[in-house]
């Protein structure tokens, strides 16, 4: 049964990492009757809400745009950074949806970023301590594999938190946009709320990808346990 839930969020992943794709290709190819670039949607929407201490700054890669609270930057991907398309202009608005979040204290951030130096070591060792685990489990010695369900727990949790974060995030730039004028018709703001939700989903099928793997492992650690 779990391999069969496993292969089709597996499946779901792929179809929404593809639509998420397709989504953005499509919006990046509709222009922005505004003819702002991505860093000056980002540069004004940091401005209008009174956020004076962020950076706007271009990264390398592709989908790399994301906000770092610990130098306070907004990073946006070269074509989100130069781009004048609707799509460019959800993304810059989402990811200055994060700083005003910072900004403004949201608790849910908050409480995720608390938890990142957590995270950030149980990311790196769960993979090896759970297969260590599982052998050891064999054996009746179930204390690794706790150790391990108990990281897995972690980045588990991590990722449901997450949800509300990066929903918030694209209700505070989709208000913003239209608020701003800089979604000028019916058809770009509803075009950067589609790329948005397609965004939103993939951080939706990571969550419940990570929740399958938990209890798989953890019926593996309790009902060894029972035998």
């Amino acid at each position: 049964m779990y391999w069969i839930i496993f292969i089709g969020i597996m499946l779901v992943s792929w179809i929404v990492q593809w639509r998420f794709k397709s989504k953005f290709k499509k919006y990046s190819e509709m222009p922005l009757s505004s003819g702002m670039s991505g860093a000056e949607i980002a540069q004004k929407m940091l401005r209008d809400n009174g956020i004076s201490d962020v950076q706007v700054i271009s990264v390398e890669g592709q989908l790399t745009d994301h906000y770092n609270p610990a130098n306070r930057t907004v990073n946006l991907s070269p074509d989100v950074y130069a781009g004048r398309s609707v799509a460019a202009a959800a993304v810059a608005a989402h990811e200055c949806g994060h700083a005003v979040q910072h900004a403004t204290a949201y608790s849910w951030l908050q409480f995720r970023s608390s938890m990142v130096p957590m995270v950030s070591v149980a990311s790196k060792i769960v993979s090896w301590v759970l297969l260590l685990g599982v052998i050891m489990a064999a054996s009746g010695n179930f204390y690794v594999l706790a150790i391990g369900v108990g990281a897995l727990f972690l980045t588990t949790v991590f990722s449901f938190i997450t949800l509300p974060v990066e929903f918030d995030a694209s209700n505070r730039a989709l208000a913003w946009l239209n608020t701003a004028n800089i979604t000028h018709s019916t058809e770009e703001h509803d075009g950067a709320k589609d790329a948005l939700k397609w965004a939103a989903m993939t951080y939706v099928v990571a969550a419940l990808s990570a929740l399958v793997t938990l209890l798989y492992y953890a019926s593996i650690l309790f009902g060894g346990r029972r035998d």
